[in-house]
């Protein structure tokens, strides 16, 4: 058994799915509202037997690893990640001795969050929770995001790490240290706590786990603070601030619920976001989004909308985040706040405005061409070329040849030039950039098994002919008994969907070597012969206990006899309609010879 199967088989799938969603008992089976698509009833079925889910009206199906994916937005080898430790497996291709270290890096800046929560709410840390009272938030939000402090002493967090009960993990300065939790001082003799006297913001990773730390100055020391107003965690073997983006922990679900992620530059901005319901906002912390980052967002949504500060800072970084977004191949709109410095500032003053602003995004482009032309003269012909220029860049990191042709057409329009000069300019100014090569974002995951990712798939449109092949194999996959009638009165030619009609092929051929059904022998042959065949078994499995789980026996031959009647007459319709094209063509081209036979066909095919 290899550790995929080994996770598989010590997870209960209904458990892990009940995490998400309500299920209900369904003869052997599960049900319950989709998670993937909104509906009223319940087509999302699961089977605790076989351990596979399907969902009838979004397709989407599968086992407990790709629910994982699919949910939690996670790449094949992070799923094993998440599910190995509530399966009790250590994952043999990570090295154990990296791993525990990891695991211990987790568990201190687990507890420190706690211990920082846990000051913030005594004396010491009342001016700092006044601090963010005044600012809006509530108590709810404070305790949500594990809001702390931290005592601006020297060496109050190291003595809390070291001095842990007898009964309690302890922990070695090495390993505080890797946490970046504490600083080495001078000529290393001993250690100081990194974070002192700030307002502490915890940093998650896509699975909850604290990370990291974003400190800001307490407010009775911002005017003598040294250091800065914002200090941040190092890199660690745990944390790499290019590859995580602020609360996409929490905001995750709301960003594929709405197709959109907002992006905001602070941790304040986005927890302000969520207390006024914009649940789909997460932020770049203060620097320029990258292109692992975009990666993150891109496993959510297609679409991303930028609301960064009016300062130069913030428009520097948002000029830098269009060119990873658009790289990326995402929709950008750019979200421009009404007379407010900040999201947090306009949400606490002008609420109706930032909705507004939220529901007005302007297309990247248009924003970028308001920026760039912004108080020159446009009558002046060496301002027209330099926003001209300007745009250029912009639109040639626009992928689509649509939109790049209505945004020149666009230019020409504003600045007063002929459409074919400015694509003729165009052109040139391609031809001097060498050509700009654009960027691929990937997960940079190791092993071929992290390259695996789940597409979500889209409700489809199948024919009455399809849904009848599908209902009578699952009958006989339910009711293998009934397989030998199947074959004696339904020629396999009458399916005409060909991957069903290779399925429906297999599946008899599998039947008459073995006498039975075996869902895992099956199973295990498909994945071996036919790619993809192995989730079509799932689904048509999951359609028979679903539609025929206390069918009996005269009621399943009932139902084989209709619906082989039915492909049956589907099928002599389709041969009268091919008859009768043969026949409008031999008749046109003459050939009496073959209009007298194919007349006889068609009078036989219709009194048959």
């Amino acid at each position: 058994m290899n550790q995929v199967e080994e996770i598989k088989s010590k997870l209960d799938i209904v458990e892990v799915i009940r995490e998400y969603v309500q299920v209900k008992a369904v003869g052997a089976n599960f049900q319950a509202l989709c998670p993937f698509h909104n509906e009223k009833s319940p087509s999302f079925i699961i089977s605790p037997d076989k351990q596979i889910w399907h969902c009838f009206g979004c397709s989407r199906g599968g086992d407990v690893l790709s629910f994982v994916m699919e949910k939690e937005g996670l790449n094949f080898a992070e799923t094993l990640r998440f599910l190995a430790p509530k399966a009790g497996v250590v994952l043999q291709y990570e090295n154990k001795e990296h791993q525990a270290k990891r695991n211990r890096i987790l568990d201190i800046l687990a507890l420190a969050g706690k211990y920082y929560a846990h000051i913030l709410g005594q004396a010491v840390g009342k001016k700092s929770k006044d601090y963010l009272l005044a600012r809006g938030l509530s108590e709810d939000a404070i305790q949500e995001w594990q809001l702390g402090y931290s005592p601006d002493a020297w060496d109050e967090l190291y003595k809390f790490l070291k001095e842990r009960p007898v009964s309690e993990q302890k922990y070695t300065d090495e390993e505080i240290f890797a946490a970046g939790l504490i600083i080495k001082k001078e000529g290393g003799r001993g250690y100081y706590d990194r974070f002192r006297g700030r307002i502490m913001f915890p940093i998650w990773d896509i699975n909850n786990n604290i990370i990291a730390f974003t400190a800001r100055v307490s407010p009775e020391k911002e005017k003598t603070e040294k250091m800065g107003k914002y200090i941040n965690s190092p890199q660690s073997a745990v944390y790499d601030k290019s590859r995580v983006l602020f609360a996409l922990n929490k905001a995750k679900m709301a960003i594929r619920e709405a197709n959109l992620a907002i992006v905001v530059e602070g941790q304040m901005d986005v927890i302000a976001c969520h207390e006024y319901g914009f649940k789909n906002v997460v932020a770049s912390s203060g620097t320029a989004l990258t292109a692992p980052q975009v990666g993150l967002l891109k496993r959510f949504t297609g679409d991303v909308a930028l609301l960064f500060d009016m300062d130069q800072a913030g428009q520097m970084a948002a000029d830098r985040g269009i060119k990873e977004v658009l790289a990326a191949e995402l929709s950008l709109k750019i979200i421009v706040l009404p007379d407010a410095k900040d999201p947090d500032e306009c949400l606490r003053n002008n609420l109706e405005g930032f909705k507004e602003a939220v529901l007005n995004a302007k297309p990247m482009l248009e924003y970028y061409f308001a920026k760039v032309s912004a108080g020159l003269d446009l009558e002046n012909l060496d301002n027209k070329k330099t926003i001209r220029d300007q745009m250029f860049i912009m639109i040639n990191l626009v992928i689509s040849p649509t939109e790049q042709g209505y945004w020149l057409k666009r230019v020409g329009e504003e600045l007063g030039f002929a459409e074919n000069d400015v694509r003729e300019e165009f052109g040139k100014w391609r031809d001097k950039q060498g050509g700009v090569k654009r960027t691929t974002v990937t997960d940079n995951e190791e092993g071929s098994d992290a390259k695996k990712t789940l597409t979500p798939a889209k409700a489809t449109t199948s024919s009455r002919e399809e849904k009848l092949a599908e209902l009578l194999m699952a009958l006989i996959i339910r009711f293998p008994e009934y397989t030998g009638y199947v074959t004696d009165n339904l020629d396999p030619s009458l399916i005409a969907n060909e991957v069903l009609a290779t399925f429906y092929r297999n599946l008899i051929i599998y039947y008459n070597k073995s006498d039975s059904l075996q869902y895992e022998s099956f199973h295990a042959k498909l994945v071996s012969e036919e790619a993809g065949a192995e989730k079509l078994l799932d689904k048509l499995i999951l359609l028979g206990e679903k539609d025929f789980y206390n069918y009996e026996s005269a009621e399943v031959k009932a139902e084989l006899i209709n619906i082989i009647n039915e492909l049956k007459k589907s099928g002599r319709q389709k041969k009268i309609r091919e008859l009768q094209k043969e026949i409008s063509q031999a008749e046109k081209e003459g050939r009496l010879n073959d209009l007298a036979i194919l007349m006889a066909d068609l009078k036989n095919l219709m009194t048959s």
